[in-house]
């Protein structure tokens, strides 16, 4: 005790001493000292890296929008590397007009909405199931949830493709309810001869039901961390009074796991939306009834005739500054509903458990 008073005692009279120093004095052992200069190159040192890196991370975002706005007389004059000199939005109105943009911004919206939901509602009960339930093999379905994390996609492309096509409706001459339900064979390809389920959206409602969606393996693994942390209280307190299983998770369970479900439903709506790998093994064929974000990314017949008289490098050039800007659009959404749903992305994240 006497140590720590003396050490404090000095402590004061030190600062009592520097106080009562001349200015100049008082400068230079604060400006000129070791630690101080320490300081302000350990400052300079982490200021510039972090500026370093944020610039490597956003320079190619930073070009695509740039880019999006150039003419091509920007791209002919060899002057202009960044900085447009002849701004034009040309390029927004081609693909917004000719590419089909909002018939594809609705087609994509309704599948990713209604595949989201069912994989949601899909994964939150197979999650309860395996974090509230003992039962033999639990373990073991675990297992095989986190091997569907393993295991590459394109190794199931051939597989899948094949299973969807050999489950076959009724052929067209044979099936006379085809021609009353028009919509749905234009919408679900259906009825087409030959091509069972494939070419149709059909399996990609099939696999969100069964749980076998585009990483629906890491939902079941976020939810079911999230459901472990559960009181157990609460289902014992809803079983006592008489509630069943499912009652008591819709009536319980998902009220209080809100934020966690919002985040898988945020997560399944943007893999679904910017899909091209499903989508190229189930929507193979060309049709008008499927036009989804993916197709946006070609060039308009109308900057194709005008690039037609052009050299080769500035066609290319221009053609991949148009596919970055119909990227762009694609993108939009998304990074709109992110800036209002960004808290509940982290709040459910965290919630999850996979976070330390």
């Amino acid at each position: 005790m006497d140590t720590v008073k003396v050490k404090r005692e000095s402590k004061k009279k030190i600062k009592v001493d520097f106080e009562r120093a001349p200015l100049k004095e008082r400068l230079k052992q604060k400006f000129l000292s070791a630690n101080f200069l320490y300081k302000v190159v350990f400052v300079i040192f982490r200021t510039v890296l972090l500026i370093g890196i944020t610039f490597i991370i956003l320079y190619p975002y930073i070009k695509k929008i740039l880019s999006s706005i150039m003419s091509i007389s920007d791209v002919k004059d060899a002057t202009v590397i960044l900085i447009t000199k002849n701004p034009t939005i040309d390029q927004y109105w081609f693909v917004l007009s000719e590419n089909n943009y909002i018939q594809a911004f609705l087609t994509t919206f309704l599948v990713s909405l209604s595949v989201a939901l069912i994989q949601t509602l899909v994964c939150a009960l197979v999650a309860y199931g395996l974090a509230k339930f003992k039962f033999k093999g639990n373990s073991i379905v675990f297992a095989f949830v986190i091997l569907t994390l393993m295991v590459p996609q394109e190794a199931l492309k051939n597989s899948m493709d094949a299973f969807f096509r050999q489950i076959t409706m009724f052929e067209t001459t044979l099936n006379p309810i085809s021609f009353i339900l028009k919509p749905l064979q234009d919408w679900f390809g259906m009825f087409e001869n030959g091509y069972g389920f494939s070419d149709s959206l059909i399996p990609l409602y099939v696999l969100s039901i069964f749980g076998l969606g585009f990483k629906n393996g890491l939902f079941i693994f976020m939810l079911r961390q999230f459901f472990k942390g559960v009181p157990d209280e609460l289902e014992e307190s809803a079983f006592v009074d008489g509630s069943s299983t499912l009652r008591t998770f819709f009536s319980i369970i998902i009220p209080i796991s809100i934020p966690m479900l919002i985040t898988v439903f945020i997560f399944a709506f943007s893999w679904q939306w910017t899909d091209d790998f499903y989508t190229s093994i189930f929507l193979a064929r060309e049709n008008s009834a499927f036009v989804f974000m993916k197709h946006i990314a070609a060039t308009p017949e109308s900057i194709a005739a005008m690039l037609k008289n052009e050299t080769q490098n500035i066609s290319s050039a221009y053609s991949a500054m148009v596919l970055g800007t119909a990227s762009i659009l694609i993108a939009l959404p998304l990074i709109v509903a992110y800036v209002f749903l960004q808290r509940r992305i982290v709040e459910g994240v965290e919630r999850s458990g996979i976070v330390g």
